[in-house]
């Protein structure tokens, strides 16, 4: 069903309940997403970005009820990553010759993905395309979060139709900003930018500073994912320039996995030692073996500090740890301090090797981290507990 969002301007999306892993397994989606598509009727008739794969003829047929197919002149495709691009297929089997407006990059994807010689017309930041009345102003902006990532702008109605920037995976039925729950909207903004964007941070606030250069008034941001802003848009805009200058809040988060509780019992300590010396700062403390690693990149991303843990396993760390540390080392974490612990039982390697992983990654090791052996004893727990103390000191 399309749901008008101003006059002859239509979401022509997909809301998708059920999914609960996006990029493969990747990204958790606890709350579903939206594939959103656009439709712009008048002189000439645009859609804007399709959805993904499986709901191809869905989406197809759907669209077929709004408009005569025969009657779309033009196909504008931000993004050619198949949750926005996977109808293209279907869609260009009933409309073939229609224009397909893309990056140069894009191009590329396309032709990657799909295989297929469509009428594809490359565009650059600045051009325009004439839909009667109406401009439909292109902005490049590559690496957000792909090389062939594009936005553009329809002028008169004010509407950034914005890719992957300022989106979220959260389906709901209403459609704007204003009438979700600002929490759960947040929450999923938020880890929306850790777990996909700050490894583009400085793109992302350059790329922002140039497209707010334009000066162009802003009324509507159409997201390729999730809610549109209608209600104060730009909101998320500060939210983002915010997000991209090294954000952090005052937490420190605790990662750790254990195999018979010794490492866990460090954790604990190590955070009843921190909360000693500064009782306001907000501790979280996650087993990476049992919680969701990017609600942790979600958690990391907010903190200014890091503690790592693992025993040591055959001279390496636990699977879970080591996953997620790949994880960080990709996002590229700047301005965070970190450290590491673990228990071990003869060799004990991993505190270093976390070390080593945590420094490789950007962040500040502030020490040469804590081991202790085998289960922690009244000894041993004294010593995170001083550990976690000194920890805050150096914050």
């Amino acid at each position: 069903m399309a749901i008008k969002i101003k006059d002859d301007i239509y979401w022509v999306g997909v809301i998708d309940w059920e999914i609960r892993k996006f990029h493969g397994n990747e990204y958790s989606t606890h709350r579903g997403s939206t594939y959103n598509s656009y439709l712009i009727k008048g002189d000439k008739n645009v859609v804007i970005d399709t959805v993904w794969t499986p709901f191809a003829k869905e989406f197809v047929k759907n669209l077929s009820k709004e408009i005569d197919l025969d009657k779309i002149d033009y196909v504008i495709a931000n993004h050619a990553e198949v949750d926005h691009s996977g109808a293209l297929p279907e869609l260009m089997r009933h409309i073939p010759d229609t224009p397909i407006y893309c990056t140069k990059n894009g191009l590329k994807s396309f032709k990657g993905h799909f295989h297929e010689d469509w009428n594809f017309q490359t565009i650059k930041t600045g051009d325009k395309l004439n839909i009667g009345q109406r401009d439909l102003i292109f902005v490049e902006a590559p690496m957000l979060h792909w090389p062939d990532s594009m936005m553009c702008y329809l002028t008169q109605d004010n509407i950034l139709f914005s890719n992957d920037a300022f989106g979220q995976h959260y389906a709901s039925q209403y459609l704007f900003n204003d009438l979700v729950n600002q929490t759960e909207l947040y929450t999923e903004c938020l880890k929306y930018y850790a777990n996909i964007l700050t490894p583009f941070s400085k793109l992302v606030d350059k790329k922002i500073k140039e497209v707010l250069s334009f000066n162009l008034p802003v009324d509507y941001i159409c997201t390729s994912h999730g809610v549109i802003w209608r209600d104060k848009p730009t909101q998320i805009v500060e939210k983002y320039l915010e997000w991209a200058e090294n954000y952090s809040e005052d937490q420190v988060t605790i990662i750790y996995d254990t195999m018979w509780d010794g490492t866990r019992t460090m954790a604990e300590n190590i955070a009843k030692g921190i909360s000693e010396v500064n009782k306001k700062v907000n501790i979280k403390l996650f087993n990476t073996a049992s919680t969701d690693k990017n609600d942790i990149i979600a958690e990391i991303f907010k903190s200014k500090a890091i503690l790592v843990g693992s025993p040591t396993i055959n001279k390496g760390i636990l699977t879970s740890i080591a996953a997620i540390l790949e994880e960080i080392k990709g996002l590229g974490f700047q301005n965070k301090k970190a450290a590491a612990f673990g228990c071990y039982g003869w060799s004990g390697e991993s505190v270093k090797i976390i070390s080593e992983i945590l420094n490789g990654a950007g962040f500040e090791v502030i020490d040469d981290g804590l081991k202790t052996f085998w289960n922690p004893d009244e000894e041993s727990i004294n010593q995170c507990i001083e550990y976690g103390k000194n920890f805050a000191e150096k914050l």
